[in-house]
């Protein structure tokens, strides 16, 4: 009787994992680097603003600081 759930699970974990990937739409190419330079750049902002927690020097704060503003235009206009 397990035999049965078991073969019946693993029906469900295919056809989930089939489900799984035909629900993602289909990106271009610029679509899939425009999501990649977002995502730098949000990595770049979290380190600065992990840096910044950390940096105990005036121009070394500043200098961040800069950075991190830089980095919030560039993702508010969709520079990425």
């Amino acid at each position: 009787m397990a035999r049965g759930f078991e073969s019946k699970d693993v029906e469900f974990q295919q056809a989930e994992a089939e489900r799984r990937q035909t629900a993602r739409p289909v990106l271009t190419a610029d679509e899939r680097a425009a999501i990649e330079r977002r995502r730098t750049l949000e990595l770049a902002l979290m380190r600065a603003k992990g840096e910044m927690a950390t940096a105990r020097t005036g121009p070394h704060r500043e200098m961040l600081a800069q950075a991190i503003a830089a980095l919030e235009r560039r993702l508010a206009r969709g520079d990425a």
